[in-house]
């Protein structure tokens, strides 16, 4: 593809032919001579540099035009070349310098046709009718392409927003589907740990008096574990594949079943209160895994096998409330782990908050969670 020197090049060259034969055949005005003949020629030699430098062009070449006018060569032959570098001019320049121009070289054309009577006048009605067009469709062409720069650069920064945002709602489902699996896989492992020790106390209390009864009872309950692992896990993948629609309600998620598990595989005393009716699905999810986590946190972290704990769910102030307990000694709530961070993500999906920390009285520990029921804000 050729470049813009030489496309204008090229351009100098055929206009410096169409006037030769111009100059020789069409026009009034005598024959160029070799004055008349460098002149046309040299005035077609800055066409090459139009699109770099139109306004030196145009310096450059307006003198020649009008000399070459002023010895009454062949009028017509630079027409061309005069309106090219107009509309070069007129497409690189502002509307106020193209007007300025555009004044200045009419007022220039007024002067060397003065002399010619109403015949000059005529002529110069005419070609000022060609110089404003030419500076009219330069303008024209300008603020095309302006127009059209400008909505290339809208559609490209839509194009870099509508990535983001893909990017955005890639890395927030990767922190959804990991903040799912780790509510659902440490609760569960949480529960067969505690289960598992149950077994090995069993086993290990008086090996010559073994309590089939016992172990047989911690396996069965870590049987039903996992069995519970593998519903909630396939429940969380479907809900990942079809999250459902947004404004529906429904009851909460199935809390009464998650504290008589705690109940019954980690020995834990929950009391549970709920006078919340059907809230939004997000909602629901939200304070359901909050609820587990509290629970896990409460049973792995107690200090002692007889933990209480205390949830209560309710609606108040256009808002479900969450507030888990426990009188456990707290001693591995400063671990490091995901399980606080995960339970403030919940509640910042659905627009809440999560205070998490050990009770007023040193007794244990406890979860605040609000989530409001109209979603994010």
């Amino acid at each position: 593809m050729l470049g813009p020197l030489r496309q204008d090049a090229y351009l100098a060259v055929g206009l410096a032919t169409l006037a030769s034969v111009i100059a020789v055949t069409v026009g009034s005005g005598r024959h160029p001579d070799a004055l008349g003949w460098a002149l046309l020629l040299g005035l077609h030699v800055p066409l090459a540099w139009r699109r770099r430098a139109p306004l030196a062009v145009l310096a450059l070449t307006i003198p020649l035009i009008a000399f070459y006018h002023q010895q009454n060569y062949n009028h017509s032959a630079p027409t061309a070349a005069s309106m090219v570098v107009l509309y070069t001019v007129a497409v690189s320049s502002g509307p106020r310098r193209t007007a300025a121009i555009g004044c200045a070289v009419v007022g220039l054309m007024l002067v060397l046709k003065i002399d010619h009577g109403m015949a000059g006048l005529a002529v110069s009605f005419q070609i000022t009718g060609w110089i404003v067009s030419m500076l009219v469709l330069g303008g024209y062409i300008r603020v095309h392409r302006e127009n059209a720069a400008a909505a290339l650069e809208r559609a490209e920064r839509a194009e870099r927003t509508r990535e983001e945002e893909a990017g955005r709602r890639v890395a927030e489902e990767r922190l959804r589907i990991a903040r799912d699996l780790h509510d659902l896989l440490a609760h569960s492992i949480t529960l067969i740990g505690v289960q598992t020790s149950v077994a090995a106390h069993v086993l290990g209390a008086d090996p010559g008096r073994l309590d089939r009864a016992a172990v047989a009872e911690a396996l069965d309950d870590i049987a039903e574990t996992c069995r519970t692992a593998r519903g909630e896990l396939r429940t969380t993948l479907e809900v990942l594949r079809d999250p459902g629609s947004p404004d529906s309600r429904g009851p909460l998620p199935g809390l009464h079943g998650l504290v008589d598990l705690a109940r019954t595989a980690a020995g834990a005393e929950v009391k549970l209160t709920v006078t919340a009716e059907e809230v939004p699905p997000a909602v629901g999810a939200a304070a359901y895994r909050i609820v587990q986590e509290a629970l896990t946190n409460a049973v792995r972290h107690g200090g002692r096998d007889d933990v209480t704990v205390h949830v209560r769910v309710h609606e108040d102030d256009g808002a479900l409330r969450v507030h888990v307990t426990d009188d456990g000694s707290g001693a591995g709530d400063g671990l490091p782990g995901f399980g606080l961070v995960g339970m403030r993500e919940r509640a910042r999906s659905v627009g809440g908050t999560v205070d998490a920390g050990p009770r007023e009285d040193a007794k244990g520990f406890e979860v605040k969670a609000v989530l409001p029921l109209g979603g994010p804000r």
